[in-house]
């Protein structure tokens, strides 16, 4: 199912894998599917893709994240045309090709140019210092997609997208808080551990407390939301469970192979855990005026 899926781009912490294991999550009378915090906005695209949702907005405080999201939407060949020119440039040196490349959308934040770069780092993992610049590095085993490829998936998903889907690059409060009740919001913030680590994995981070209280407002708006938040790795958890008082249904998904521990010579699934709002599950039949109902995930 998630292999027939378009996706334009790679990127770290992606729901790709598993959204097909989300979208059964989806009330039948949703309008509007929401993402606060995008990034390769996986989920968005799945739903579009087998028609759950009819509108969507992708937001990420990543403006220049949201510049190529508008680029996908809006200029698909254009921006095709520009990825392919900066994927043929790369040789007969990819290596200093890439490091002029990084250099120059730190000067001038081209959306093309993150989209070659997303195209070319290690792991699709988005990196920046502590003055805000791109610093990731080129992943020496792979040269990219082809252009040819490229092309086709960034006119299949702006097909998709493109015409009902709304662009934002705003702190996620202002995003959530004005879902209605018709609306399904799907959270994927960053990782606990990460947002404020030293190696800047992100634009902005949220605290467990910060994300915690938004969460809170949202319930008594009646907003139906998911979020996918912390995780384990066999035995290993990661990150800490969001609060019993916010009477979050969670669920487990099964997210395959940790690669981490194929290196160590482990055998290891990755977990990942998937919150549903109490609005929500109203909305899917799993709560009565006496408590929940059973609800067993897909």
């Amino acid at each position: 199912m998630a292999s027939s899926v378009p996706h334009p781009f790679p990127y770290q912490g992606s729901k790709r894998n598993i959204a097909h294991h989300i979208l059964p999550r989806l009330p039948s009378d949703t309008d509007r599917l929401i993402e606060p915090f995008c990034g390769s906005a996986a989920v968005s695209i799945a739903a579009a893709f087998h028609g759950v949702a009819s509108r969507f907005e992708l937001n990420d405080v990543n403006t220049t994240l949201m510049d190529l999201w508008d680029e996908i939407l809006h200029r698909p060949g254009e921006l095709a045309f520009q990825y392919e020119q900066l994927w043929n440039a790369q040789y007969p040196d990819s290596h200093e090709h890439f490091y002029r490349v990084r250099s120059e959308f730190n000067r001038t934040h081209l959306p093309h140019h993150l989209l070659y770069l997303l195209a070319r780092i290690v792991k699709g993992a988005v990196r920046y210092s502590s003055d805000g610049l791109f610093n990731q590095s080129l992943d020496k085993r792979r040269n990219g997609m082809q252009p040819s490829k490229m092309r086709r998936q960034i006119y299949a998903v702006s097909n998709l997208l493109a015409g009902r889907t709304d662009l934002s690059a705003v702190d996620f409060r202002d995003v959530v808080l004005n879902a209605t009740p018709a609306d399904v919001v799907y959270m994927d913030p960053p990782y606990q551990g990460t947002s404020f680590s030293r190696d800047h994995r992100y634009f902005s981070g949220v605290t467990y407390n910060e994300l915690a209280d938004v969460l809170s407002l949202m319930n008594l708006k009646g907003i139906s939301f998911m979020v996918s938040y912390d995780g384990r790795t066999g035995d290993k958890a990661h990150g800490k469970a969001l609060p019993e008082e916010l009477r979050l249904v969670r669920l487990e998904i099964h997210a395959g192979k940790s690669s981490q521990s194929t290196l160590l010579g482990q055998d290891q699934d990755t977990v990942e855990s998937l919150y549903l709002s109490p609005a929500l599950m109203e909305r899917l039949g799993g709560y009565t005026e006496r408590g929940l109902l059973s609800f067993a995930p897909g």
